[in-house]
């Protein structure tokens, strides 16, 4: 009988290689199942009987020790998360704005997230080769503004343009993309639960309001997890060999803006999502994004910003020390194309871990906002242009960015384009109105502040 096999609900021979570079990089003892490891990854995996050896093998992986001389520590649960972390060198600032102000900067974290996303989403999966020739090719380097369609049939076919793909020409509003559909949900999981949700809350929201197959990577394993049982925190770690990329920081905005000048319960709110599909440095992603995007409202510095990120997380971990390690470049004058080919360096953006992680798109987005000079266009442009994960840094830096200079002070040029509409794959909000979110934001803002 035919196998049915669908991503990332059965184990592949990536994932298998997945598995064994994030034992290594979280300091896992390998042991003798590197053999095992080898061995798994020839198996054709379609078959039954191997299938159930590949998920033998990711169980056992959960139980090996780590190493003695591992330089790291990186717990996963928030109290220990609190005891290894500076909280207290950035924390909360009363944000004192009166409501127009408030909703014009809760409307510019919105507008400036979505249209930051659809900048990246057209070239998402294209590499430095295919995104840098075009932007050349087509007289558009460096980039400045969205990817477009209007250009030589020879460049169209050099890079393989789709006459379908989210490319400006083709665009009425913003269309349904992951980044944007996780922000929805944090506002539907406030407006339901309220400030006291809880991580079994968000799993349960997922199982009703959003399909399975509208996921990706660590939240349909986590998805998967969900269906046998497996409750949070355990669903983030068993057979999920994803538990640190991306997924969980592309989720992070809506705790900010639920939370202006408050980047600890930020951070919190944060930690209570994430736990849920990610372990270690996928949580601390997620809790550095909400806290700058909290930050934002009370400050346009981009520096204080991104410290008062990384005051919410363990100070040894592998994200603060990547993340300080940017700030140094920036401090000693390092130019953006440098710092950009120095983070091509240190991550492979040709393999699935290296493009997708948590650590080489937080150090995207690191670089986006602080060689983008508080400036919308250039710091999503400059994200962006980096490549690995375009439409999820295009995203955060723009929703950053987006609170920092509020709505109204967007560029036309940019929120035009998508008319203030928005499509998403959550039940209940499948079009809605930009302007209309963030008014419910604000709405939770001032219920849950009392």
């Amino acid at each position: 009988m035919e196998q049915w096999q669908h991503a990332y609900l059965h184990i592949s021979k990536s994932d298998i290689e997945t598995e064994l570079q994030q034992c290594m990089e979280e300091g896992r003892n390998i042991g003798n199942l590197a053999d095992e490891f080898q061995r798994i990854a020839c198996l054709n995996l379609e078959e039954p009987g191997n299938q159930r050896q590949a998920e033998a093998l990711l169980d056992k992986t959960q139980k090996l020790p780590m190493l003695t001389s591992y330089p790291n520590v990186e717990p996963s649960d928030l109290p220990s998360i609190h005891l290894n972390c500076k909280r207290e060198t950035s924390g909360r600032r009363k944000c004192e704005l009166p409501e127009e102000a408030l909703y014009d900067k809760a409307h510019g974290g919105w507008l400036g997230r979505a249209c930051g996303c659809l900048l990246g989403k057209p070239v998402e999966g294209w590499r430095r080769e295919r995104m840098w020739g075009y932007l050349k090719d087509a007289n558009r380097w460096p980039l400045s503004h969205y990817f477009s369609l209007t250009v030589s049939d020879n460049v169209k076919e050099q890079y393989q343009l789709s006459k379908d793909g989210c490319f400006i020409e083709n665009v009425q509003f913003m269309p349904e993309d992951d980044d944007m559909n996780y922000t929805t949900a944090g506002l539907a999981i406030l407006k339901q639960h309220g400030p006291d949700f809880t991580p079994h809350d968000v799993a349960s929201f997922w199982l009703s309001r959003i399909p399975i197959l509208r996921t990706f990577t660590a939240e349909r394993v986590a998805y998967r997890n969900f269906c046998m049982m497996i409750s949070p925190p355990n669903s983030a770690s068993v057979r999920n060999p994803y538990r640190e990329w991306i997924g969980a920081q592309i989720r992070a905005d809506f705790f900010g803006y639920v939370a202006p000048g408050d980047p600890g319960r930020a951070a919190d709110f944060a930690w209570r999502d994430a736990c849920v599909s990610h372990v270690k440095n996928g949580i601390y992603g997620e809790m550095w994004v909400a806290a700058m995007v909290a930050a934002a409202f009370v400050t346009n510095d981009i520096n204080p910003i991104v410290q008062t990120g990384l005051a919410q997380i363990p100070s040894r971990s592998r994200l603060h020390t990547s993340i300080c390690e940017v700030i140094d470049w920036h401090n000693q004058g390092v130019t953006y194309d440098e710092a950009v080919e120095r983070l091509h360096e240190r991550w492979d953006e040709n393999t699935p871990h290296g493009w997708c992680h948590t650590i080489s798109n937080a150090m995207v987005v690191a670089v986006g906002l602080l060689w983008g000079d508080g400036n919308y266009e250039k710091s999503i442009c400059r994200a962006v242009q980096a490549c690995f994960d375009t439409d999820c840094n295009g995203a955060t830096v723009g929703s950053i960015l987006g609170v920092i200079h509020g709505a109204r002070s967007l560029p036309v040029t940019w929120t035009q384009p998508i008319h203030n509409t928005m499509r998403t794959g959550i039940d209940g909000y499948h079009v809605v109105t930009i302007s209309d979110l963030a008014r419910e934001s604000v709405a939770i803002v001032r219920t849950i502040s009392g």
